[in-house]
């Protein structure tokens, strides 16, 4: 149940926010190159539903109805991605440039990320090459967006990008590499130092990345246990958190990756802004088992050096997540203890949770526990500026297709009918009482 207390006040000034990606609502795929996404979708048995994205919530032609839920909603920004491939193709960024205008008119911040995981086909992060490729198309959107939009994103998640899509398969690409999937997170982070150099090139001063945490909790005391989490941590956490705010990656990583790696962390730890964190649940983790473990629908691989068990007395998310508010302000805290004074302020750029229906009981259950977890951080002393929820709308969700629904807006795939949720209002409240 969701307690009738009030939310605790944030500061004044406090960034709120709802996410979205390109490739999981804009549709109008006739009218953009195809991304690794595309290719993917196609193979039968790579999407639950069978589904693809060449619709989706048809946002490109719809965005005027979507920039007023933005508005009625009451938010100060609005997190959205740029598609990459959408760019290369004729008409390049009109589209952007107009939802940009839309949104400014409407009171609602734009920041953009530059790549959220739809990668044009043809391009691979396995190549170097990649990197320089993504420095010079955010160099051509900072020029034709940056009069207009001040807060940027690099890249979101290369932690899932590089783990589900080049080292176990389930998402595009479909590489099932294991830990030759390496290189892809350093190429990632390459990119987002060039990408950051580019956005300074180009006037920016505020900017972030959106990566994702979460505490990993070691099945038992056994050392075997103990030792089998802290190694999904590094993998996790650690080798995408320590090469941008320490210059370096945890000990023994740099000889597993290509190149000059010594002069590639000179860019990588470009000083950012604002660091994003995107969270959603702990994971439970233990020594290998000899057998294939499941987290959220997702078949970890035997070979793998630590197995992911389940955490027992929580509610789950129509997605097998554990609902673990205050694992939030643990791993806020967490980052605030590791890295110090090389963190810099915390923006929250995606949370929220997978469940049915237009009447959402369980989303709001799940959003007034995290947002209270965030204010335990703020008095932690964590600086946190701002909160993204994660999903304006019902969206295709990658390899679940349209069988997940994150939004706080329902969206009617067959008709494109949108009807807020009962989310959507709480959050506009929410909104409203803090500015009260």
């Amino acid at each position: 149940m969701v307690t009738t207390n009030p939310v605790p006040r944030f500061p004044d000034g406090f960034l709120w926010g709802v996410s979205t990606s390109a490739h999981q609502i804009e549709g109008a795929v006739d009218e953009r190159e195809p991304s690794v996404w595309d290719v993917f979708t196609a193979e039968p048995g790579r999407v639950r539903d069978g589904s693809t994205a060449a619709v989706a919530c048809d946002h490109v032609r719809r965005h005027g109805e979507d920039v007023a839920l933005l508005a009625g909603l009451g938010v100060d920004a609005y997190r959205f991605s740029v598609s990459w491939p959408r760019v290369r193709a004729r008409g390049g960024l009109d589209f952007y440039d107009r939802l940009v205008d839309d949104l400014c008119a409407a009171g609602v911040r734009p920041v953009p990320t530059l790549f959220h995981w739809d990668l044009p086909a043809g391009l691979d992060w396995r190549e170097r090459d990649t990197a320089e490729r993504f420095a010079a198309y955010v160099s051509e959107v900072v020029g034709r967006l940056g009069d207009r939009v001040t807060k940027w994103i690099t890249l979101n998640e290369p932690a899932e990008h590089t783990l589900l899509g080049h080292a176990l398969g389930i998402h595009a690409p479909g590489l099932k590499l294991l830990f030759d999937a390496l290189p892809v997170a350093h190429h990632q982070l390459l990119a987002h130092g060039l990408a950051v150099r580019a956005l300074r090139a180009g006037g920016a001063d505020d900017i972030g990345i959106a990566n994702s945490h979460g505490p990993t909790w070691p099945a038992s005391e056994d050392p075997a246990d103990v030792e089998a989490a802290d190694f999904h941590d590094l993998l996790l956490n650690r080798l995408f958190a320590d090469p941008l705010l320490l210059g370096r990656y945890p000990d023994g990583i740099d000889a597993l990756m290509p190149g000059d790696v010594a002069a590639d962390l000179q860019v990588i730890s470009e000083p950012l802004d604002w660091y994003g964190i995107n969270y959603y649940a702990p994971t439970r983790v233990g020594a290998p088992q000899g057998t294939e473990t499941d987290f959220g629908g997702i078949r970890m691989p035997a070979e793998l050096p630590f197995s992911v068990r389940e955490i027992s007395g929580r509610p789950v998310t129509d997605f097998g997540w554990p609902v673990v508010p205050e694992a939030l302000t643990e791993v806020l805290t967490a980052f605030r203890d590791r890295y110090g004074d090389r963190l810099p302020p915390v923006v929250i750029t995606e949370n929220g949770c997978s469940y049915e229906g237009v009447d959402d009981p369980e989303r709001i259950a799940y959003l007034d526990g995290h947002v209270r977890a965030l204010h335990r951080a703020l008095e932690a002393g964590v600086d946190v500026r701002g909160y993204f929820v994660w999903s304006l709308l019902d969206n295709f969700e990658w390899a679940e297709g349209f069988a997940r629904r994150f939004g706080l807006v329902h969206v009617d795939f067959a008709t494109q009918r949108r009807t807020p949720k009962a989310s959507y209002a709480w959050f506009r409240e929410l909104l409203r009482e803090q500015r009260s």
